[in-house]
C-alpha cells in the first residue's frame, strides 16, 4: 500500500514542481518589471503568483519528502516542516498582497506585515528548508549532485534576501534587488523545474 501511495503522488509532485517554478518566475516578472509600468497591476499579479507558488511549492516539497524519507528519516521530516511553513507563509503573504491590490486600503502603512514580517517565512524559513533539502539530496544517489548544489545556492540567496529586507527597508536597494533578481529570475525557477524532472523518474 505504501508503494502504491508513493507512485500515485509522484504524478502530482512533479507537475507541481514545474508549476511552482513557473509561478516563481512570473512573480519576479510581475514584482520587478510589470510593477514599474503599472504598480497596481504588478502588485496584484505578484500577489497572485506568490499565492499560487506557495500552494504548488508545498505539493512539490511533499513529493520530495516522500522520496527522501526512507534514507533521511527525521531529518527529512524536519526539512518538510520548515518547507511547508515557508510555503504557507508565501501563500498567506500573496493572498494579503492580492487582497490589498484588489481593494487598496484607505491609508498605506509602513509597518511590516504581521503575516510574514519582512518575508520571514517566504524567504528566511524557506531558505532554511532549502538548505536542509539540498543536504539530504546530496546524500541520495537518485538526485543529480548539481541539483543539490543549486539548492544550496537557492537556500543561501533566500536567507540573504530576508536579511536584506530586514535590515534595509527599501525594496529598491541594489543590496535587495540583486540577490532577489538572481534567485527569482534564475535560481529558484531552475531548481523547481529540475526537481520536477527528478521527481518524474521513479526512485
Amino acid at each position: 500500500m505504501h508503494r502504491v501511495m508513493i507512485a500515485s503522488y509522484r504524478h502530482t509532485a512533479y507537475p507541481s514542481a514545474w508549476l511552482a517554478g513557473a509561478c516563481g518566475l512570473l512573480y519576479s516578472v510581475s514584482f520587478v518589471l510589470i510593477a514599474r509600468a503599472s504598480p497596481g497591476l504588478g502588485a496584484g499579479l505578484s500577489g497572485l503568483f506568490l499565492l499560487a507558488g506557495g500552494v504548488f511549492g508545498a505539493s512539490a516539497l511533499l513529493g520530495l519528502y516522500i522520496r527522501l524519507e526512507p534514507a533521511g528519516g527525521g531529518y527529512a521530516l524536519w526539512a518538510l516542516v520548515f518547507g511547508l511553513a515557508g510555503a504557507l507563509a508565501a501563500t498567506l503573504h500573496g493572498g494579503y498582497d492580492l487582497a490589498n491590490a484588489i481593494h487598496p486600503p484607505d491609508q498605506a502603512s509602513s509597518l511590516p506585515s504581521a503575516i510574514d514580517p519582512r518575508g520571514l517565512g517566504t524567504f528566511g524559513i524557506a531558505g532554511i528548508a532549502m538548505l536542509a533539502f539540498a543536504y539530504l539530496m546530496g546524500r541520495d544517489a537518485s538526485f543529480p549532485r548539481n541539483l543539490s548544489y543549486l539548492g544550496y545556492l537557492s537556500g543561501a540567496l533566500l536567507i540573504v534576501i530576508y536579511l536584506a529586507r530586514l535590515i534595509i527597508l527599501s525594496a529598491t536597494s541594489p543590496l535587495v534587488l540583486l540577490p532577489a533578481a538572481i534567485e527569482g529570475f534564475i535560481v529558484n525557477p531552475a531548481w523547481y523545474v529540475w526537481l520536477g524532472f527528478a521527481l518524474r523518474r521513479p526512485a
